[in-house]
Order: C-alpha cells, then structure tokens, then sequence
C-alpha cells in the first residue's frame, strides 16, 4: 500500500499531469482524448480504474498535478469505489489537488441518495465538484475546459495563484441544515 504523494518529485517545465480516477471508465477515455486536444498546454494524461497505483513504474511516472474522481451518478459502485481510493492519496493533495467529477446528473436514474452523498464527500474534503456531461462531444469538451482551468492552477501555470487558492474559491458548500429535510 503506497500512498500517491504530490510533493515527492520535481515538476516537469510548462507541462502539467493529471490522473483521472473512474471505476467504469465510461467518461475517461473519451475526457482524455478531450484534454489532450486541447493545445494551451502540455498535458500529460494518466488513466486509472481505482487507487493505488501499482509501484512496478513508480519511478517512471510523472508528478501527479491533479487526480480527479469521475463518479458516474447511475451507479453506486462509481461512487463507492472513489471513496475506497482516497484514502491511498497523500493528504497534500487535498490542498487544492483534488476535485471530483459527476456525471449524468440528468440522467433519470439518479437516486438524490447518492447525489447528496458526493455532495457531502466534496464539502467534507473542501474539493471541487464539477458536474458534466458525455452525451456529445462538445459536451465532454466543454469539461475538460473546465477541469483544463483547473489543472492549470493546481500545477503551477497561472502566475500568483495557487491550488489552494483556487480551492477556496470552487470549492462544494452545502447549506448547513442539509442532514435535516425541509417540510415547508
């Protein structure tokens, strides 16, 4: 059991890395494909169905800038198997390195269970919660526009800002009253 650690090697220059985290890797090939056709930066891509990271290439692997956690909201196990895979990330990577992802939220399957589960794991972690969708393709590249603007902070691309600035402005907030429903 190792433990993903953001620190423990040097950044590569004008390259940012991403580890994009999804069980069903339904939305992850194709966020990928996404991420890399966007030419602002460099981006370097690596795919993974759940923590921990295997150590036979350890020391060929690049710093990870950002993991993301893809949870598909039509599926518990998604959800179950990201929650089983935090706990393998260093605690520096809550920092402003994390940021979870949910798709299908509109899809009519979605038990609010489970929505209002990754809500509260985004507030309790104070990561992002990003919502998007794979129906189109300009669907999955608006979102990987939008996780692009995060990766881009997280590894130190934007001049005077940091992740954990960052982190502090898109952060999940939930009202505080949530455990309690509302019978108005």
């Amino acid at each position: 059991m190792s433990l993903l650690a953001p620190f423990n090697k040097l950044p590569t220059l004008n390259t940012a890395s991403i580890l994009l985290v999804e069980s069903e890797e339904q939305f992850q090939q194709s966020l990928a494909v996404a991420l890399v056709e966007e030419m602002t930066v460099t981006v370097n891509v690596r795919l993974a169905r759940s923590l921990p990271l295997p150590l036979e290439n350890d020391e060929s692997r690049p710093r990870i800038d950002l993991v993301v956690f893809i949870i598909n909201l039509t599926s518990d196990l998604s959800f179950r198997s990201a929650k089983a895979s935090l706990k393998y990330l260093d605690p520096g990577y809550f920092l402003g390195k994390v940021c979870f992802m949910a798709t299908n939220a509109r899809h009519a399957s979605v038990h609010t269970g489970l929505l209002d589960a990754v809500r509260q794991l985004a507030v309790s972690l104070h990561c992002p919660l990003l919502f998007a969708e794979d129906q189109t393709p300009e669907d999955v590249k608006s979102s990987a526009r939008r996780l692009l603007t995060i990766l881009k902070v997280a590894s130190g691309l934007v001049p005077n800002t940091s992740a954990l600035f960052l982190s502090n402005l898109t952060r999940c907030t939930m009202p505080l009253d949530i455990d309690q429903p509302s019978f108005d």
